[in-house]
Formats: structure tokens, C-alpha cells, sequence
């Protein structure tokens, strides 16, 4: 059922249907239909006739007629900027699994066909509202939470996703003290995963996050290489840990050793002798462009 084909299409649709979540052990988790990038645009009818431009309502007409057979979803992606078809069976017996106990309430009784949730948007628009990590400080709930810098991008949050540049530091503000659940996508893995994160002011720095944010043009997320496989490595990281085990150790002739050796139970950083020193040092950098926000 996850099988899908693609289609090239340069220019975003006019208007879409936004994925925001996709619920667990749903009809909507067995395909690769993917939250907060993947916009459905329209179906493939009876006679495999394409039909675009569909709204909420004529979907959800479409999704209870096609209940226990297969319908074949028309799916804009923002990242690959192609539409593809995916293959899904709207059912509730998903959900009658879960929801089956004594106390059911009245929602249990009209389960979700697909679970999806959605918006209607411009799909266009709709990716420009990324905060991009350009810092994050030692020590800091940003730190804890495992932000990485320049490689992640808070695309939305718990409630869905955010509609203006403010509406991400309110909510930062409406949490203090409190966990705040978001969803971060990693430029460098292709992956999204929910972070929590807990602003406060007494971590011992500055800002709530100990996070500096770039936001607007210049910080949106970049696309991927046409050549790369979600969830992999990517080449630069792979080309770094192969130097790295298969670099020999150079030891000055002051320290006492004359040779040149390579332990194979050590790292390579392991090997110094007693008068040697470990140093580091923490920089920030400073971007020249974009508008970087503290937090």
C-alpha cells in the first residue's frame, strides 16, 4: 500500500490540503505520506482521470466513498517538488481497535478514514515559517534537547504549525517552565523527529533556549540532492569518519616517543603522554545576512 509514483512539477500548486500529523497504526502510517511536507492536492477517479484543486469537503465525500478500497491520493512534496500518488484504504477499524471500551466517547463512533490532520493553505507559502538553528549555547535547554546548529529547522510544534515569525517566540514565552513539544527537521539526516524543549531563566545564560534562530529568506531549508536516500548519512560525514580511522597518530620527538604507532583498542585522540594537554574552545559565529533572533 505504500507504493507511489511521482511526477515532475515545477510550480507549487494553487492551493492544497497541508499534512500536519500522522496518527499511529493509521491507514495514513502504512504509506509515505510525510507531516508538515506533503500537501494533498487531489485523486485519481474510477477511470484514473486526474482531479486537482479538491477542498475539505469534497475530500472527505471522496475518502467515505472509497471506505475498504483502495484510493489513490494525488501528493505534492516541498522538498522534492514533485507530485506523486500514494495508494491508501480509508477504514475505521483502526481506530474501533483502540477506542473500544466501556467509557467510548461519541467521537469514537465516527472514527478518522485515513488519520490525517490537516489544513487548508497555500502550499507555497506555507514552508516559508521556519526558524533555522544558527547557535545554540553550552549548558542551555537548546543544548539539552539536542538542537544542532545549522543542520536543524523548527518547522512547527505540538498544536500544528505557526503562521508568522512571532508566533514561534510567544509560544516560547507561553512555556516557560513548562515543556514545549516541537518538531525539528534535520537538513543533514532528511528526517523529522519531535523535540522537547523547556525554556526557563535560571539554565545560567541568556535567552529562555540559549538558541539563536535565523528566520526569512535566507534561512529556509534547503532542497535535498537528487541523489541522496532519506534517512542517510550524508557523504561529508562518512568522508570524516573514514579519515579519522584511517589516520595514524604523529607523536613530536619531544614527548619522549620516537615512532610513529597506531593502538587499535584507542581512539586516536587517546595517545598523549603525561605532559601534553587537552584544549578547547567554544566560538560563535556571527551571521553576516538573514536576521538572526536570540532566544
Amino acid at each position: 500500500m505504500g507504493a507511489s509514483q511521482s511526477s515532475s512539477q515545477a510550480q507549487p500548486p494553487s492551493k492544497a490540503l497541508h499534512v500536519l500529523r500522522v496518527t499511529p497504526a493509521s491507514p495514513a502510517s502504512k504509506t509515505t505520506i510525510e507531516p508538515f511536507f506533503d500537501f494533498i492536492v487531489g485523486f485519481e477517479g474510477d477511470e484514473l482521470s486526474l482531479h486537482y484543486n479538491i477542498d475539505v469537503s469534497q475530500l472527505e465525500k471522496i475518502v467515505e466513498d472509497y471506505e475498504e478500497r483502495t484510493l489513490n491520493l494525488l501528493v505534492w512534496n516541498s522538498k522534492s517538488q514533485d507530485t506523486r500518488v500514494v495508494p491508501i484504504m480509508p477504514s475505521r477499524q483502526w481506530a474501533l481497535t483502540h477506542t473500544d471500551s466501556p467509557g467510548g466517547n461519541e467521537a469514537s463512533l465516527q472514527p478518522s478514514l485515513l488519520g490525517l490532520s490537516m489544513r487548508m493553505c497555500q502550499p507555497d507559502l506555507a514552508m516559508d515559517n521556519v526558524w533555522h538553528v544558527l547557535d545554540v549555547l553550552e549548558g542551555s535547554p537548546a543544548e539539552s534537547a539536542g538542537l544542532v546548529p545549522f543542520g536543524d529547522w523548527i518547522i512547527g510544534w505540538s498544536g500544528g504549525a505557526l503562521s508568522a515569525e512571532g508566533d514561534f517566540y510567544d509560544l516560547v514565552e507561553a512555556h516557560v517552565d513548562k515543556p514545549l513539544r516541537v518538531y525539528v527537521y534535520s537538513h543533514d539526516f532528511d528526517n523529522l523527529r519531535e523535540v522537547v524543549l523547556v525554556p526557563n531563566r535560571h539554565w545560567g545564560g541568556e535567552g529562555l533556549l540559549g538558541c539563536v534562530f535565523g528566520f526569512g529568506l535566507l534561512h529556509r531549508i534547503p532542497p535535498q540532492p537528487t541523489d541522496r536516500l532519506p534517512g542517510s548519512t550524508p557523504p561529508e560525514l562518512r568522508d570524516a569518519t573514514d579519515e579519522y580511522e584511517q589516520q595514524a597518530l604523529f607523536v613530536p620527538a619531544d614527548s619522549g616517543v620516537h615512532e610513529v604507532y597506531e593502538d587499535q583498542n584507542a581512539g586516536p585522540w587517546q595517545h598523549r603522554d603525561d605532559h601534553s594537554r587537552v584544549h578547547q574552545t567554544n566560538s560563535r559565529h556571527t551571521m553576516p545576512t538573514g536576521n538572526p533572533s536570540h532566544k
